[in-house]
């Protein structure tokens, strides 16, 4: 005897039901948390946050071949993220800031290290 699936009808089910199902199909998902496609943009933002306090250093500070490291690492793997199979928007997403915010620093060290007088 085969056994059929019992197919339920979406607007029966309770906000906990639909809750329940959603965590699940993000939980078994290609890119989701099982998967290093979660775990890598997830701890990237560290980057992201360390780019964005560095928006106070003074511009003496900042180091132009780290921030041109950094940079085209967001760039590179901006560009990964969208050819690989699952598309990684997360990936994608975290790349993209950390591209932003270097690039800013790049404009600041080298603003200040080419076109300002220090002595």
């Amino acid at each position: 005897m085969e056994v059929q699936p019992v197919e339920i009808d979406a607007k029966s089910l309770t906000f906990s039901e639909k809750l329940s199902q959603n965590l699940k199909k993000f939980w078994n998902h290609p890119a989701g948390p099982r998967t290093i496609f979660f775990w890598a943009p997830a701890f990237k933002w560290c980057l992201v946050i360390a780019g964005l306090s560095d928006f106070q250093r003074p511009s003496a500070n900042i180091s132009i071949y780290q921030t041109l490291a950094l940079l085209a690492t967001g760039l590179i793997w901006s560009r990964y993220s969208m050819v690989i199979i699952p598309k990684n928007y997360s990936l994608f997403a975290v790349n993209l800031f950390i591209s932003l915010a270097q690039s800013y620093h790049l404009y600041r060290a080298m603003k200040f290290q080419f076109f300002t007088d220090h002595i």
